[in-house]
């Protein structure tokens, strides 16, 4: 994959482009790489900004790969910085997104690699399986771990989802070291043949 184009930031759901393509949505918490994870996908291209604020992503942000589908990456949730309301606000817009939009094929649920899942990731997880919208989850920044804790996060991912198995619904990822990239644009090329 070498072509990647942003399209858009979208504040309300009016706004979604007129042309309907398979859809993949990037979902986690705020802080959790997806701009990077995008950019390192697409290397050398640098589509999505990346900050070090958590809680920058206020938009839904949609990009268009090689004119046959979209990534749109999703608010962050969780950051306790943002407004009450403004939580609220976004998670109404994102269950709205996804409850009206027929062409989402895929989601990527990315998850800080150093630390347990939260329980708005269990939530997350949940709710992706109520609307049977494909799901890998992608453990991320593991270049930040020690081949030990990798290990250890290998035997305990069963305790917190059960039905995940690594190198098949679960992946190690580092936008840095490109760790499971590889893995990934096959998943995406397989959209492209579809």
């Amino acid at each position: 994959m070498r072509k990647i184009e942003f399209i858009k930031s979208i504040y309300k759901l009016d706004d979604l482009p007129k042309r309907e393509l398979p859809t993949v949505i990037l979902c986690g918490r705020s802080n959790v790489g997806k701009s990077s994870f995008i950019n390192s996908i697409f290397s050398p291209l640098k589509v999505a900004k990346t900050s070090s604020t958590p809680g920058k992503t206020r938009s839904l942000n949609y990009y268009l790969v090689e004119d046959k589908f979209y990534i749109v990456d999703l608010p962050g949730f969780g950051y306790a910085k943002v407004s009450r309301k403004e939580r609220i606000e976004w998670q109404k817009i994102i269950e709205s997104f996804i409850e009206l939009n027929k062409n989402i094929v895929l989601a990527f649920h990315l998850i800080d690699s150093r630390y347990n899942p939260m329980p708005l990731d269990f939530m997350l997880n949940e709710y992706l399986r109520s609307k049977n919208i494909p799901y890998y989850v992608i453990f991320n920044k593991i270049d930040k771990l020690k081949q030990s804790e990798i290990a250890l996060l290998k035997k305990n991912i069963n305790k917190f989802f059960p039905e995940l198995i690594f190198g098949t619904n679960a992946f190690l990822y580092s936008s840095i070291k490109n760790t499971g990239k590889k893995e990934i644009v096959k998943l995406l090329s397989m959209l492209m043949l579809s």
